[in-house]
């Protein structure tokens, strides 16, 4: 069947703006006071804002997700393995790796690509400090089986939260489960702030230790007490969130409304697979995940026939973490099955709250012809 390319190419994501003049306007009191980073006014205003959309006590922020993640590791004075999946963007790994840690990786489970807390205790040693699971998609992990097993082995639990932004479970925001989370605020989020990201924590002892280790470990004019880095959020970006969290529930609602137009056209469809919803979970709506298993057409083949009508899908995540070349010879995907074959028949579809209904429609009809 012939059909036109969209007017402009779709990304499978596509960054949420505020308008235009109500961010600029905000620019105006940095130009005054010249006061562009180092934890000015809108980083702490930003924090407070943050600390009460995500009901929790205790929060930094950071340049990154990623640097949050790392800092945190290095805040809880960690050592020895760290169990985590490899399903997973290649942050939550690194950041165990670049602490000095040795990462564990335990299988996902079929349904909702969370780590798989079936296999999880098998891999608890001696050496096991804490568990570092991600919540997949907005697919929140078992964090009460999650709590338990830490809580007997005496285990740090640290979620990777990047993909979670404003979601809650049972009404609880997803940041305040385990010890501590990683939220992202990438361009490519459900929320962003250009770049940057935040630490939750329940202990808030953290928060200086945290702190110190984003500003170089620097205390006082004239004291360094550790040796830290320079992980701080700057002030536009901190404008930027300010902004964004005024029409997050917004670009949600839109997101929702797409995703079930999505599971309309493609759910019940033999050969696909789509995450199945957990009513306990308020979600966010942050990506499509399409699982092609046994499908007349394989995951490859549509990226390719998408890609020549200028729809850019994503195999997210492909290769697993312990797949990578810099992993080469100490881990093997071979030991977390599951996880390997999801990566290499997932496809996750373009979504984001200014994607036209159209385009999801002409999406699925690429598919399903």
């Amino acid at each position: 069947m012939k059909r036109k390319k969209p007017a402009h190419p779709i990304l499978v994501t596509r960054s949420s703006l505020p308008p235009l003049e109500e961010y600029t306007e905000m620019l105006k009191p940095l130009w005054d006071s010249a006061w562009l980073t180092n934890m000015g006014q809108y980083h702490k205003r930003f924090a407070v804002l943050l600390k009460e959309y995500l009901q929790t006590p205790n929060l930094e922020l950071f340049v990154n997700g990623h640097m949050a993640l790392e800092l945190l590791l290095q805040a809880m004075d960690l050592s020895g393995e760290v169990i985590t999946t490899p399903f997973s963007f290649a942050s939550t790994t690194h950041a165990i790796v670049r602490n000095g840690l040795t990462p564990v990786f335990c299988d996902i489970n079929a349904a909702d690509y969370t780590i798989d807390v079936n296999k999880l205790e098998t891999l608890i040693t001696d050496r096991t400090s804490a568990i570092v699971p991600v919540h997949v998609y907005g697919n929140i992990c078992d964090v009460e089986r999650i709590e338990e097993i830490a809580g007997r082995h005496g285990l740090k639990v640290i979620y990777d939260a990047a993909h979670t932004f404003g979601e809650t479970y049972d009404g609880r925001g997803v940041g305040t489960f385990g010890d501590a989370s990683m939220f992202s605020f990438h361009a490519t989020k459900v929320f962003h702030s250009i770049e940057g990201g935040a630490a939750v924590f329940r202990d808030p002892e953290l928060a200086p230790v945290l702190y110190e280790l984003k500003n170089f470990g620097i205390t006082d004019y004239e004291k360094v007490d550790s040796v830290g880095t320079n992980g701080k959020m700057n002030e536009f970006q901190a404008a930027m969130g300010i902004c964004n969290l005024r029409y997050v529930d917004g670009e949600i609602r839109k997101r929702k409304e797409l995703a079930m137009q999505y599971r309309r056209r493609l759910g019940g469809v033999e050969g696909i697979r789509l995450c199945p919803e957990n009513p306990r979970v308020r979600y966010n709506y942050a990506y499509m995940p399409v699982v092609f298993d046994g499908y007349r057409k394989d995951r490859d083949r549509i990226f390719a026939e998408l890609a020549a009508y200028d729809i850019h899908a994503r195999k997210y995540f492909y290769p697993c973490i312990n797949n990578f070349d810099c992993y080469k010879g100490r881990f093997s995907e071979a030991d977390t099955p599951v996880a390997a074959e999801i990566s290499r028949k997932v496809l996750t579809l373009p979504i984001y709250a200014d994607l036209e209904p159209e385009i999801v429609d002409m999406i699925c009809d690429i598919i399903l012809e």
